[in-house]
């Protein structure tokens, strides 16, 4: 979760609610410096998926079309050709960080280039309203509509869907189920919207909403997840106005949340896939069923009934989630379990209807050579979890594609899988470092998927994961200044929390101790010029703070620093191994260690006070150059080790800085951060020790908050890596 202060001209400032706005991407957003800005090239350095994808959907009239949405990472086009991913939302920059998150997307059958996106990530109050992006050509430009409701792409329920829909009978109307605010109409195209009167249900401050919209024929269907197991909650309309329980629906807990639906048009049979819960996780029971349209009748064709009992002889519980028909065979469909971690989650395929049923997991031969971190640090990667996105290509009955919390699998046989993920990158970055020697350029440590050691930026890290211990989450990472074979990394793992490596981030060993804390609430580390000294910093996640613990011996043993500012990242001197600083975000104070972190006291007082996301680094090969960005506050610098502060006038604003090789014929390392310098939020670099910056990012390429992390490349001038909240790691060099 992330709040922000507003920049200085809030994007879109003024316009009323429903209003429709046109643009091409980066909408309202201006170049600073553009007259001097450097050409940029942008790519990500590949991962492969990492994030959940929460929606596949092919296109029904165009062979090869496909489309995936994401939590947090936006939308994607699948270009069947190139076999990879397209990035439709890299254009929505800062202040729209909350539209990163995609709750539905709509295609339109007849004409082929429309589509549709609902985004919205968070529907609290802290967050902003949802959106509308429609487009005539396939998402390469688009039209935008602001809301006056909220979407929660990244809440319970992000799995269900779609939410939106082309109106079977009339391409120009849409609909769109919200969470809280019922069911909504356009009639002009998503250009303004209105609340449906008499849609049956009330809609709930914290509920679920309208889960799913699926055509059925001329017939409009809507789920309902707010439900007590005993009332309807799908509903239909035949006429675009009237609103009706279908009758005879089923009743109970295997039947409280419709998640998903898909019709048949060969059969006229629509399929519900029903959980107790929305899901993504809490699912413990579920079923499917198939609606006869024609003659009303519904028969559960569940395959296999949760409850039973798992090979390890726990109870075998788990929701339905994905579904979907196949165009070119009537009766075959194909539905996931999800939320099924005794027996492990599978896709069910039957070509009778519903009456029988094969597990194509028990078959399943994997490939994921090209995303090795799949594996998970064990020999051989699961068939997934969080499958709620289910596709089957109207064009070949053997391609199908599921998603997962981390990836996208496909077949073409019914048998072999692998990821069909080139392109899509939604991991969530926390800390990146880039190494002065050796053979990788970039280090990663990552949300879910730990720390990573990239030795090519255009393929996946062939040692996947870092693993002894694996990570869930990294929390910290960091690298011997004068020692840079050492590295040290700490994360959340059920099997340690801390581990250190000898050869630059190769391999790894865990520390022989850690303290009591750490498994509960592990924070950043840092390590001295060195290698000598380890100060790890302990934070829970609920934000409760805790003594930092110091170790001189490779972490074998740790000792309490109680002067050491609890909560507060350590950061080591680059140059002098017995210098240590914090930063007391709660009091505006800087501290410092010239004891090897033993001992810490306060130098500056009266800096902006603020939260944990302010940041002090130390500049390469300098003892006592400290840069402290403090959001809306600005930049601060120190050349004195942080007994004096003074304030950089040449931003107003600072998030994240990090430094560089230097260019030609400059003393000092070039300094890349994300701030602002004028009007807008943006990536910047200086290589005049912040007298001046030029924007270094473009228009179309913004992904959102960006305010985590930043590092130049110290072997390359001009090269940037970027983290990002969704869109994985983002590299730059000047094109």
């Amino acid at each position: 979760m992330h709040m922000f202060q507003p920049s200085r001209r809030a994007v879109l400032a003024g316009v009323a609610a429903g209003a429709a706005l046109t643009a091409v991407p980066g909408i309202g957003i201006s170049a600073a410096h553009a007259a001097t800005a450097p050409t940029y090239r942008w790519r990500n350095a590949v991962i492969g998926g990492t994030g959940f994808i929460t929606g596949v959907l092919f296109h029904p009239s165009v062979r090869g079309l496909a489309y995936a949405r994401t939590d947090i990472g936006g939308a994607y086009r699948w270009d069947d050709r190139a076999a990879r991913w397209t990035p439709l939302t890299d254009h929505l920059g800062w202040d729209d960080w909350n539209l990163l998150g995609v709750e539905a997307m709509a295609v339109d059958p007849v004409h082929r280039n429309r589509l549709y996106l609902a985004l919205g990530t968070y529907s609290q109050s802290w967050a902003g309203n949802g959106a509308i992006l429609r487009s005539e050509d396939r998402g390469a430009t688009w039209t935008r509509t602001d809301l006056t409701v909220k979407l929660g792409a990244n809440e319970d329920g992000r799995g269900t869907g779609e939410r939106l829909l082309v109106d079977p009978r009339d391409c120009d109307t849409l609909w769109l189920g919200t969470r809280h605010d019922g069911l909504l109409r356009s009639t002009d195209r998503g250009a303004t919207w209105a609340a449906v009167s008499g849609f049956p249900v009330t809609p709930t401050a914290d509920g679920q909403g309208v889960t799913l919209l699926v055509a059925a024929g001329r017939a409009v269907y809507a789920g309902w997840g707010d439900g007590d197991g005993t009332s309807a909650n799908l509903f239909r309309t035949t006429d675009g106005t009237t609103w009706t329980a279908v009758p005879g629906q089923p009743t109970g807990a295997h039947a409280k949340v419709p998640i998903r639906a898909a019709y048949d048009r060969h059969t006229r049979a629509l399929y519900v896939t029903y959980a107790n819960a929305p899901g993504p996780n809490g699912q413990s029971d579920g079923s499917v069923h198939r609606l006869a349209t024609a003659t009303g009748t519904w028969t559960d064709v569940t395959p296999v009934k949760p409850g039973g009992t798992a090979s390890d002889g726990s109870t075998d519980s788990f929701g339905y989630g994905g579904v979907a028909v196949d165009a070119r065979r009537p009766g075959t469909v194909v539905v996931s379990t999800n939320n099924r971690w005794a027996a492990v989650d599978t896709l069910y395929r039957s070509t009778d209807g519903g009456r029988s049923w094969t597990s194509l997991k028990d078959t399943a031969v994997f490939d994921v050579s090209e995303t090795p971190f799949l594996k998970w640090g064990a020999d051989q990667p699961k068939f997934g979890w969080w499958i709620q996105a289910l596709a089957v290509d109207p064009y070949d009955s053997k391609h199908i594609v599921y998603g997962t919390g981390a990836t996208l699998y496909g077949t073409r046989d019914l048998r072999h899988w692998a990821p069909q993920i080139r392109g899509l990158e939604e991991t969530s970055v926390r800390q990146l470092i880039s190494p002065p020697v050796g053979e990788a350029h970039l280090i990663s440590g990552s949300g879910d998927i730990g720390v990573m050691y990239h030795e090519r930026l255009s393929a996946s890290p062939s040692r996947g994961m870092a693993t002894n211990p694996v990570f869930g989450s990294a929390t910290g990472l960091a690298q011997a200044a004068g020692r840079p074979a050492y590295v040290v990394r700490t994360g959340w793992g059920d099997h340690g929390n801390g581990a250190y490596s000898n050869d630059g981030g190769r391999t790894w060993a865990p520390f022989a101790a850690q303290p009591d804390i750490a498994k509960s609430a592990p924070g950043p580390i840092a390590t001295n010029a060195d290698g000598s000294v380890l100060l790890w910093s302990f934070v829970h996640w609920d934000g409760t703070k805790y003594a930092a613990h110091r170790s001189a011996d490779n972490g074998a043993t740790w000792s309490e620093v109680f002067s050491f500012p609890k909560g507060a990242t350590p950061v080591a001197d680059p140059a002098d191994p017995t210098l240590f600083y914090a930063y007391d975000t709660d009091t505006g104070t800087l501290y410092a260690s010239t004891d090897s972190g033993r001992s810490f006291t306060a130098r500056a007082t009266g800096l902006p006070p603020g939260d944990s996301q302010f940041k002090l680094v130390a500049a390469p090969g300098r003892s006592g150059d400290l840069w402290l960005s403090v959001k809306w506050n600005g930049l601060y610098r120190s050349t004195d080790g942080g007994v004096t502060f003074t304030k950089v006038d040449s931003c107003w604003a600072s998030y994240t800085l990090g430094f560089g090789k230097a260019a030609d014929g400059a003393t000092y390392p070039a300094i890349y951060q994300v701030g602002s310098t004028e009007d807008i939020t943006a990536v910047y670099r200086s290589d005049d020790e912040a007298k001046t910056w030029v924007r270094i990012n473009d228009d179309q390429h913004q992904w959102g908050w960006i305010g985590e992390t930043i590092t130049g490349d110290p072997r390359v001038y001009g090269r940037v890596y970027l983290a990002t909240n969704g869109r994985g790691i983002q590299y730059g060099e000047p094109a």
